[in-house]
C-alpha cells in the first residue's frame, strides 16, 4: 500500500511557510523544502545584490534578496531566486493570500551549488522562461569565476 501524498493549495503552502519559517517550492500541489546555502553561496549572492544595486542606482529597477517569492503563473511554480530585479511597478500574484508573491521579475539570478545546479539549469530555468516580463537569467557559479547569461531575444527565443 502506497502512502498518500498531501497536495497543497497555494493557501496551504503559504501557511506551511509561515508556520515553519522554512522556504519551500510549490509545483502542482507538491511542496519541497529548499536547501540552505553554504557560506560561499551566501557571499556570492550578497555580492551580486550589491553589484546590481549599484548598477541600478537612480534607475527604476529594484534588487531583492532571496526572501522574495516568485510566482510563475504559466506553470504554477512558487519559488525563490537568489536575487531578483523588478523594474517599474511590482505585480502581485493575487492567488497568494498574503500578497507576498511577485510575478514580474525582469532579471533572476541563481547561484549554482552542487546540489541544485542541474535543477537550476534545467527544470527551474524552464519554468522561469514562462514569465513574460523576464529578460535575463544569470547562472552564477559559487566555486569558480563563471557567469552564464540566458537572455530572451527580441523575437522571444532564448539564447545562452
Amino acid at each position: 500500500m502506497q502512502a498518500r501524498h498531501h497536495l497543497f493549495t497555494i493557501g496551504g503552502y503559504v501557511r506551511l511557510e509561515q508556520e515553519t519559517g522554512v522556504k519551500h517550492e510549490l509545483l502542482a500541489g507538491q511542496v519541497w523544502a529548499m536547501a540552505g546555502g553554504s557560506r560561499e553561496h551566501a557571499l556570492v549572492s550578497a555580492n551580486v545584490c550589491a553589484l546590481l544595486s549599484r548598477a541600478l542606482r537612480n534607475k527604476r529597477g529594484a534588487v531583492h534578496s532571496s526572501d522574495l517569492r516568485i510566482g510563475v503563473k504559466a506553470t504554477g511554480l512558487f519559488t525563490y531566486a537568489d536575487v531578483t530585479v523588478i523594474c517599474g511597478r511590482v505585480e502581485i500574484d493575487f492567488a497568494d493570500p498574503t500578497g507576498q508573491t511577485v510575478t514580474n521579475p525582469r532579471v533572476l539570478v541563481e547561484v549554482l551549488s552542487p546540489s541544485t545546479e542541474d535543477y537550476d539549469r534545467g527544470e527551474k530555468l524552464g519554468n522561469y522562461k514562462q514569465i513574460p516580463s523576464l529578460e535575463e537569467v544569470l547562472l552564477v557559479a559559487h566555486d569558480r569565476q563563471e557567469v552564464e547569461i540566458v537572455r530572451r531575444e527580441p523575437d522571444g527565443t532564448w539564447s545562452r
